[in-house]
């Protein structure tokens, strides 16, 4: 008799998926005009009651992880710690993007249920345990997102950032693919635990596997905006409508660089040396272009896809550590980066005038003297991203460099620290914009609610998290103990 698959682990992306269907019918049955807020709001549930799930389920156990689907699927404390990340991501963006769908003419309620969509494939990609699995994932996340970010139709930058996304996303499904099946040729497996076998069992590893990695690399790296596969970064970013740029910001960076560090440091961990230093390249470019590409640019929304690709360039400093200490430094700074991200595009949702979005950084002059509350937020935000003490960005940092130094990447370490001495000058001068410079038209006072309440949260935990920097640093000590447990 054939043994059934285990589907306990699966429990919070099965209800997701369920979830989403149910959120289709109620979509398609409501009143038009109710349509959008009432699936919204349900989609936010879902979100949180996944999270939930997430935490019963829980991850290893004293047997190890828990794993589901003939082992396709993994749920150990490093996938727990990462979709919840994930799940907070998405949950934010939904609440921020409530004003702004409505007001631009997109509340239609297959916004909230691509996002939900977009989030299953993430938490799947959180608990890849197989290269086809992790293939899934990838792609239901992608193909989600491809549609997100276009959702704007009548507009014709966010129609053209979508179908950049999804040109230059195919491309790097074509490099997973390729390197998947290299991978695959030259071990005889897809699955992560097969694969370590088969390179524990050769003795000399195999060219085309090695070149398999690095393709799977460079898939990944431009999944998660690193250079030099960032090219659609900085467009997609400005073009697409502003919340889903606040999305595209934080949960999906977290589930791509989660996909990265497991099938680095899981199926591949023995060959460290082989794929450092194309991580080390990857890092050190990825901070370059973060810290002097910013510097010329005046669209905020811009700006912040160069300050992406920089951050991601030192959360890949702790990879190339590798090790227990580099992988809790990712998971520190992913943490971090997410709290302070979802600020930062709060701030810039507010950022209205005569209901008319405004993007120019000079669009923030004398922001302090009609609303001081929001410079103050993104005051502290912009200290926090510069990784200036006393905030939580400054401990983020710290973690990653000391993993750098730890494994002796003393010339990567000197690299991203002169970075972040170049990359401080463009967060000072939004504070300088703030502050000093002669005050432009006032924003529009009414926000809502949901908007004000995440954009003043995120900045007070910046500030706030630093005392209690342990409830973020011992559950990623935790995560990162788990999925290097042999």
């Amino acid at each position: 008799m054939t043994e059934l698959p285990n589907f306990q682990p699966a429990t919070p992306e099965i209800f997701l998926a369920a979830a989403s269907m149910v959120l289709m019918m109620v979509g398609v049955f409501v009143k038009p005009k109710q349509a959008y807020r009432t699936v919204n709001t349900l989609a936010i549930l879902s979100l949180l009651a996944a999270a939930v799930l997430v935490i019963m389920v829980g991850g290893s156990t004293e047997a190890g992880p828990q794993l589901a689907m003939f082992d396709l699927f993994i749920m150990d404390d490093f996938a727990v710690f990462v979709k919840i990340l994930i799940l907070i991501g998405s949950v934010a963006a939904l609440i921020m993007s409530q004003g702004y769908v409505q007001r631009e003419g997109m509340a239609r309620f297959e916004f909230p249920i691509l996002i939900v969509f977009a989030t299953l494939g993430m938490l799947m990609m959180a608990s890849a345990n197989d290269l086809m699995a992790l293939y899934i994932g990838v792609e239901l996340q992608s193909l989600s997102l491809y549609v997100v970010a276009s959702f704007q139709r009548d507009s014709l930058r966010s129609t053209e950032s979508g179908l950049k996304y999804f040109v230059l996303g195919a491309l790097s499904s074509g490099l997973l693919l390729y390197g998947a099946s290299l991978v695959y040729g030259f071990s005889g497996a897809t699955q992560f635990d097969l694969i370590v076998q088969s390179i524990a069992s050769s003795e000399e590893t195999p060219l085309g596997l090695i070149v398999g990695i690095v393709f799977i690399i460079a898939a990944l790296a431009f999944k998660v905006s690193a250079a030099p596969f960032h090219m659609w970064t900085p467009d997609v970013y400005e073009g697409a409508p502003t919340p889903v740029t606040a999305f595209f910001s934080v949960a999906p960076k977290v589930a791509a660089m989660a996909l990265l560090l497991r099938v680095m440091l899981d199926p591949f961990g023995e060959l460290i040396i082989e794929w450092r230093q194309v991580i080390v390249l990857v890092s050190i470019l990825s901070m370059l272009l973060g810290a002097f590409a910013a510097i010329a640019q005046t669209n905020i929304k811009r700006l912040m896809a160069y300050s992406s690709i920089g951050h991601i360039g030192y959360a890949l400093m702790g990879l190339a550590a590798g090790g227990e200490i580099g992988l809790k430094g990712v998971l520190v700074y992913l943490a971090i980066y997410v709290v302070m991200n979802i600020g930062v595009f709060a701030c810039i949702l507010t950022m209205k005038v005569q209901d008319r979005m405004v993007e120019g950084i000079e669009d923030l002059a004398g922001l302090n003297s009609h609303a001081p509350i929001t410079a103050l937020v993104l005051l502290v935000l912009m200290f926090s991203m510069a990784g200036i003490p006393p905030t939580i960005g400054f401990f983020g940092k710290y973690y990653v460099f000391a993993a750098a130094l730890d494994a002796e990447l003393y010339a990567l370490a000197i690299i991203g620290a002169v970075t972040s001495v170049v990359s401080a000058f463009y967060y000072l001068r939004i504070i300088k914009v703030m502050y000093f410079d002669e005050p432009k038209e006032a924003f529009d006072k009414r926000q809502p609610a949901g908007l004000r309440g995440v954009m003043v949260t995120s900045g007070f935990l910046s500030v706030a998290l630093a005392p209690f920097l342990s409830v973020i640093v011992t559950p990623a000590g935790i995560a990162a103990a788990s999925i290097l447990a042999p």
